[in-house]
Formats: C-alpha cells, structure tokens, sequence
C-alpha cells in the first residue's frame, strides 16, 4: 500500500501579493507627494535668491545714476547705451552703457512666469516674485499671482 503525501507548497497567495502591492502604491504615493513639495521650496529659495541679487544689481544702478530705473509692462529699463531700454529676463544682461551690473538678468525657474519690477519714485521700487509654498514665512497676500502668496523686495 502506497500513501501520498501532500507536498508543501511554497510561495505567496494572491492575497498576500495584493497587500504589498498596495502597501508599495500608498508609500510611492507619499514620497512622490514630499518630492514635489520639496521642489516647490527649491524654486521657492531660487525665487528670493534671484530678487536679492537683482536687489544688488539695482543699488549698483543707482549709485551710478542717482536713480532706480523705470519700469515697462513690469520689466526693468535700465539696458541699452543711454540705460533706457527694456531688460528681458532670463535672456539679456542688465547693462547700461559700460557698466554691467548682471550677466544674465535671472528669470523665474517656471516657464511662462516672470519677476515684476516697479518703480515708484527715483528712490524706490518694488520687485516681486510669486512663491508655490503659500506657507513660506517670508511671503505674503498676493491678488497679482495665482498661488495667492508672493516674495517682494524693495531698497
């Protein structure tokens, strides 16, 4: 008389396969969520970076001409031989006459977004920034930018 036996069968059943699978989705899910945020910051830090170095560049203007440049459709015009002509961000150095106070005049890091600078009087200005992280410190209450939160620095 022969007997069998039952071998043991090794693996994973199908509702142990379906448990990881979805564990493994949930935690993608949140790391892919912390990603953007965090890159959202970056841009974020690049933002006020470029506005403190364009706030440098601005004060070296004026120490040369006793006034801030004017301002056209929110773009500086401060280029040009005589310092008058618009400045395009990201493309064009900010230089007038000689002098080149930028290589590059910076852009914001999103196509499709730039900078806005506005001149008030020969001894002030307004140059903002609209932030992604609406709970950056440093921000404030923005109708101008979609996010609604904005970086602005002014001499």
């Amino acid at each position: 008389m022969k007997y069998y036996t039952k071998k043991k069968q090794t693996g994973f059943t199908l509702i142990e396969l379906l448990v990881v699978v979805s564990l493994i989705g949930v935690l993608a899910t949140l790391v892919l969520a912390n990603l953007n945020a965090a890159r959202q910051r970056g841009r974020d830090a690049q933002r006020k970076s470029d506005l403190r170095n364009i706030q440098t560049a601005l004060r070296l203007y004026y120490n040369d001409y006793d006034k801030y440049p004017a301002n056209m459709a929110s773009n500086i015009a401060g280029c040009g031989a005589l310092g008058e002509s618009i400045c395009i961000w990201g493309d064009d150095p900010f230089e007038s006459g000689i002098q080149t106070y930028m290589s590059t005049l910076p852009d914001d890091p999103l196509p499709d977004v730039s900078y806005s600078y506005q001149q008030i009087d020969a001894d002030n200005y307004t140059l903002t920034a609209c932030l992604e992280n609406a709970s950056d410190e440093k921000g404030q209450v923005s109708v101008d930018c979609t996010t609604g939160w904005e970086y602005t620095v002014q001499p």
